[in-house]
């Protein structure tokens, strides 16, 4: 009977650790997201189908956390087998990668023997890469020609060297320039080289330089003109000037095809060469408004309105083999692709839930279409349609491990806000959610304004969400994704109108009954920043805040930031001309900041281009003499956002932590 006993005893006892053993092997391959898995994240760029339509290179970016970087590798994705394997090692700063028109060679941009970046040329069927170009300055962008006899690539001036005593003289002419510029800007211009990288030689010339920062480059389809993206002069802010310009690269002679108003993006030959597209604001104010599709023949002769309209922000096109062009744009809380026409005709395609990446899709000779692409709860991988018919097929799996883990359950949300506007946003749902329970309301809120929340693959939002939060990430006038009325009502309206559409947004959640009024918290970066100041400033009620890299003061965009001028476009010009800083004043967050009563944490790269450090240290000054609980936490390092993978994890471990801590 003992012995029974001590059977009956070791039978549960066995079967408790079975049990026990499952649920930690359901646990392990099922926990809920958390910042560690931040370094296993996989993000994917550039895909390109090879002439032969068989085989896709793409760009895999990683962390290296013990080196404290990330490290691109360039890929070969075999389209049938699926196969994926490395074709560069050591090369960390591996990107544009393009196949010659035989297929029998691969360029890309890579680090050379100087330390700038060159171009190299890889066999395809195996050996060492090559390095082509030895450019003193590195080369920024390339373009093969069609014919691949030619390489036309971008670099910047080299620095005149002075002698003599004058080599300590370090003054230079200040323009539209960021405040922490520390020597003269330097035009970029065009240049040309064999397919071997001999025989370089400069194109344009003069003091109109290549648009760096936001200009592309195309051949012509007989590889004799480069169309491209000029700006008047070096410093940052005259993109804004920026032309669409055609140069043939035998006589160098240049032609003006659009001067503007607005920003010419993105052009390209058509088909038939008759024809060049390109993209522009459908406003005078650039950026304030969406981009349509303009088209210009290579006299300068141009349509006066845009050929293809379709109320979302185009920035982008790839042709197919005939007349026809994939676009892609924010649509609502999706992204949309469609196929378009010259004649202004386009139909929207069927991805069946997967949202591209806009910037990153190709279409190959046989008019394949390949995207790198994500859904709320599948992190971004490559996809493949077979035709604009087809149903999207994902042929990589470089993000799986992300994709076992517990994802949270995403939704968009609609609502009607100020002026009549159908507005909408993201909700991220803690695991396990359930609707009968209050949980904190965390907002997580995008920057831009031209930028949209949309149901792709969050992994902040996400982590977020497993803090056992539900993550509230709204539209508000001045976004990207539901036309024109609405992206250029932020026009004079910087903040309240903003306001007042996120504070619709959580009204429409309140009243889904699962959110805890007492404790809710507002975040975000960038512009996102400068809302996070405006409510908290404007509207009471928060436990906490987060502003990171804050706009808190238009006069010191306008006057110091990389951008600098561009603020004019959506603030009724210069501060400084008609009496305008009234209205600069009065729509600077930092204006009403001494209102703040909610616990604040600043976050800032001190050597921030875009958004000056100094909007934080006012910012700071203003919540402390106030008596207002704030900690500013400050990265000294460059970039909007940190391009570091410690620095990167240390944002959002300080982000989380101060929510928590104050919930």
């Amino acid at each position: 009977m003992k012995n029974l006993k001590l059977t009956g005893r070791l039978i549960v006892l066995l079967s408790l650790f079975f049990f026990a053993s499952k649920l930690h092997k359901v646990s392990a391959q099922s926990p809920n997201i958390t910042l560690d898995h931040y370094d296993l994240l996989v993000s994917l760029r550039s895909p390109k189908m090879s002439p032969d339509g068989r085989k896709i290179l793409l760009i895999n970016r990683k962390a290296d956390i013990k080196e404290n970087k990330y490290v691109n590798t360039l890929w070969l994705v075999d389209k049938e087998t699926r196969e994926a394997k490395p074709l560069t090692h050591n090369r960390p700063s591996v990107r544009q990668p393009e196949w010659s028109s035989n297929g029998s060679y691969i360029t890309f941009l890579a680090i050379g023997d100087n330390k700038k970046m060159q171009l190299f040329k890889l066999p395809v069927r195996g050996g060492e890469a090559q390095q082509l170009t030895n450019s003193e300055m590195g080369v920024i962008k390339y373009k093969l020609s069609p014919n691949d006899l030619f390489i036309a690539y971008v670099q910047k001036d080299s620095l005149v060297q002075k002698s003599g005593i004058e080599k300590h003289n370090k003054s230079f002419e200040v323009g539209y320039d960021w405040y922490l510029a520390k020597e003269a800007s330097l035009p970029a211009h065009i240049w040309i080289c064999s397919n071997e990288g001999k025989d370089a030689y400069k194109l344009s010339s003069g003091k109109v330089g290549y648009n760096v920062f936001s200009g592309n480059m195309k051949w012509s389809n007989d590889s004799k003109k480069i169309v491209y993206i000029a700006q008047p002069k070096p410093h940052s802010a005259e993109f804004l000037n920026s032309s669409l310009q055609l140069i043939d690269i035998e006589t160098k002679n240049n032609t003006v095809l659009d001067d503007g108003p607005g920003v010419p993006l993105n052009p390209s030959f058509s088909k038939d060469g008759s024809s060049i597209l390109y993209s522009k604001s459908l406003g005078e104010e650039p950026f304030f408004n969406p981009h349509g599709l303009f088209s210009v023949n290579q006299n300068g002769i141009k349509n006066k309105d845009a050929i293809l309209d379709i109320d979302r922000d185009i920035s982008n096109h790839i042709w197919f083999s005939d007349q026809s062009f994939l676009i892609g744009a924010p649509d609502g809380t999706k992204v949309s692709i469609w196929k378009g026409q010259i004649n202004g005709l386009y139909k929207k395609l069927d991805t069946h839930g997967v949202m591209p990446s806009v910037g990153n899709m190709d279409i190959g000779s046989s008019d394949e279409i390949v995207f790198i692409g994500s859904t709320p709860q599948k992190p971004s991988e490559l996809y493949y349609m077979k035709d604009s018919n087809s149903i999207p097929e994902k042929i990589t799996s470089f993000n799986d491990t992300i994709s076992k883990l517990k994802i949270s359950n995403v939704s968009s949300i609609n609502w009607k806000g100020e002026d009549g506007f159908y507005e909408d946003g993201v909700i991220t749902y803690p695991p396990d959610f359930s609707s009968n329970k209050k949980y904190p309301l965390v907002l997580y809120i995008h920057g831009g304004p031209m930028g949209a929340s949309l149901e792709t693959f969050n992994f902040f939002a996400q982590a977020f969400a497993a803090q056992g939060w539900v993550v509230f990430q709204p539209n508000y006038r001045g976004s990207d994704n539901l036309g024109k009325a609405y992206q250029s009502s932020v026009i004079n309206d910087a903040g309240e109108g903003p306001g007042k559409d996120v504070m619709a947004g959580i009204e429409a959640i309140k009243k889904l009954g699962f959110i805890d009024e007492n404790k809710m918290a507002v975040s975000g970066w960038s512009y996102g920043g400068f809302m996070t100041v405006w409510l908290t400033s404007h509207f009471q009620g928060w436990k906490a805040a987060v502003a990171g890299a804050a706009v808190t003061d238009w006069f010191d965009w306008y006057s110091m930031a990389d951008m600098n001028i561009w603020s004019g476009y959506g603030l009724g010009g210069s501060p400084w001309l008609n009496n305008n800083a009234e209205n600069y004043r009065l729509q600077s967050p930092i204006t009403y900041a001494h209102q703040i009563k909610t616990p604040t944490l600043i976050l800032s790269n001190t050597l921030d281009q875009r958004v000056t450090v100094s909007q934080s240290y006012k910012l700071f000054h203003n919540l402390k003499d106030n008596g207002t609980e704030v900690k500013f936490i400050a990265y000294p390092i460059s970039g909007h956002f940190p391009q570091d993978p410690i620095h990167r994890k240390d944002v959002y471990k300080r982000w989380i932590s101060w929510i928590k801590d104050h919930f």
